[in-house]
């Protein structure tokens, strides 16, 4: 959120109670019409009607307005307010007036439409769900992730002309087959606290297939600040699926000010995404040079990098120069959305691809398609 002068900030705490004294505001888009839609949405709710006057914005028959439905605008507010602020309101909505239910009840989870607008508030809301409530969040992530993976997955078949992935479960439920890691990670839940065992109630077992060739390097770097949950969702998707191409090696790695390798869980886009700590700032430079140190073969290496580029161009410009002089690929992703948005500094992904990064706003599917390309040369 940007810094206003006293006029504006009076126009957002008053709202429309506020026209008699300022005037009328000028009439049209951007960032303060988008925050005064914002707090209309949940303040006024309140009506003038009581008998001792609320605090609320808003005056006499100023009835609410509701052109978003709840996890959109969980999703805006996370976008356009700082941390305190995104904390009150969020307080307000869900104390106050017991909207935020949607994403924080069991029973209302269970009977919501599964999107990626509702798996991104699922991820903003997620230290507010206990228990029982995180098992319906699962429920809803992983219907979304099978959908975006089945449509990625198609795309590579159909660019490589074979089925590429190396993992396949199997129907041969023997020993020699038995995935060990997915099936401790699948069970965890099972835990048994009094004999210090996880009970396996579901075994998981693959097919395995023989590697030919040396394999790429892909190394999924992805900025988790607050604007980029959707950008995490298709970014989990799609190491998930480069973790099962034969021809590819995956890592994960997520930042804002600090960096955190999730690559261990790669191959479970939805326990990865629960995992996920959306907001804070943001050091890129910091990840691209914790990436380096995960390369190998630096001329079959492609990091894919995940991010709004808001941030210190000199330093990002320096490790991308770097890596790119090793000889690594560098594909900086401004936005893996398939509404390609393009809210992203411009200025910083010039300097970056000026460095010698390839720079994009990109769809998931268009992205694939790059890939694959690179992969086969």
């Amino acid at each position: 959120m940007s810094t206003y002068d006293a006029e504006t900030r009076w126009r957002l705490i008053l709202g429309p109670a506020g026209k008699d004294g300022l005037g009328a505001a000028d009439a049209g888009e951007g960032e303060t019409a988008d925050l005064e839609r914002a707090l209309s949405w949940l303040y006024d709710r309140e009506t003038d009607g009581e008998a001792s006057r609320s605090i609320a914005r808003g005056g006499p028959g100023s009835g609410p307005e509701h052109p978003l439905d709840v996890p959109e605008w969980i999703n805006q507010i996370h976008e356009l307010f700082p941390k305190e602020a995104i904390e009150r309101l969020e307080s307000d909505a869900l104390h106050r007036y017991g909207i935020l239910e949607v994403v924080t009840r069991k029973e209302a989870l269970e009977n919501a439409t599964p999107s990626l607008s509702l798996i991104e508030a699922i991820l903003r809301c997620k230290s507010r769900m206990d228990s029982h409530v995180l098992d319906a969040a699962r429920a809803i992530v992983n219907k979304v992730v099978e959908e975006l993976k089945k449509r990625l997955c198609d795309e590579i078949e159909h660019r490589l002309g074979a089925t590429p992935f190396r993992h396949r479960r199997s129907r041969f439920r023997v020993a020699r087959n038995l995935d060990a890691l997915r099936t401790i990670r699948r069970n965890l839940q099972h835990w048994d606290p009094d004999k210090r065992r996880i009970v396996i109630e579901r075994p998981e077992f693959f097919a395995r297939v023989r590697r030919f060739g040396p394999r790429y390097q892909v190394i999924v770097v992805v900025d988790q600040s607050g604007s980029m949950a959707r950008n995490i969702i298709h970014a989990a998707v799609l190491a998930s699926i480069l973790w099962k191409l034969p021809s590819t090696r995956a890592h994960l790695v997520v930042y804002d000010t600090e960096v955190v390798d999730l690559t261990p869980y790669v191959d479970d886009p939805v326990e990865l995404l629960l995992r996920v700590q959306l907001g804070g700032g943001t050091d890129g430079a910091k990840a691209l040079r914790y990436a380096s140190e995960l390369v190998d073969m630096p001329h079959r290496t492609i990091l894919l990098w995940i991010t709004d580029f808001e941030d210190q161009a000199d330093k990002l410009v320096r490790e991308v120069t770097a890596l790119v002089g090793e000889g690594v690929t560098v594909f900086g992703a401004a936005s893996l959305d398939d509404q390609v948005r393009n809210a992203y500094d411009h200025g910083v992904a010039q300097a970056v691809a000026d460095a010698g990064a390839h720079v994009a706003a990109t769809t998931p599917r268009e992205l694939v398609g790059w890939l694959v390309e690179r992969i086969r040369r």
